[in-house]
């Protein structure tokens, strides 16, 4: 039994509306469990994409200051970090500082959203943060499910 929240459990809270984070805090303070299976139904779809603090050619930590940070925001966007203009990104831990999770009603509305997303994300200080961000926007996302 795996009993941690998963990286990627936003993306399942997205498509059901069950707060995992907060369940398991009931769960573990001996409140029974909220829902049934049969309760949980999916809608829509989600994608998650993450925000490293690392070099995109060599995967090698990027430890400094971050000059300035606008974060995308809106209707069906989620962003967990918690990073901030001023925030100094230390080299002791995992590079992960960020992920931008987005949900639309189709797939296609889903992947829309993601682009406008990332398009929004301005992370500045970081050198190879900023040279991701432009590689990676705007997402490429294949239609088929590949």
């Amino acid at each position: 039994m795996n009993t941690r929240v998963q990286v990627e459990h936003p993306v399942t809270e997205l498509i059901t509306g069950v707060d995992i984070v907060q369940e398991q805090l009931r769960i573990a303070s001996g409140l029974p469990l909220q829902y049934k299976q049969k309760d949980i139904k999916i809608e829509g779809h989600a994608f998650e994409c993450r925000i490293n603090a690392e070099d995109p050619y060599n995967f090698i930590p990027s430890p400094g200051p971050i000059e300035s940070c606008h974060l995308p925001g809106g209707f069906g966007i989620r962003v967990d970090s918690h990073i901030y203009q001023g925030y100094r990104i230390p080299p002791y831990y995992d590079s992960l500082i960020g992920k931008i999770c987005v949900h639309g009603k189709t797939r296609e509305q889903a992947m829309a959203k993601m682009r406008v997303a990332l398009a929004e994300l301005a992370v500045t200080g970081i050198k190879p943060i900023r040279r991701c961000t432009a590689t990676c926007s705007p997402m490429r996302v294949s239609k088929k499910a590949e």
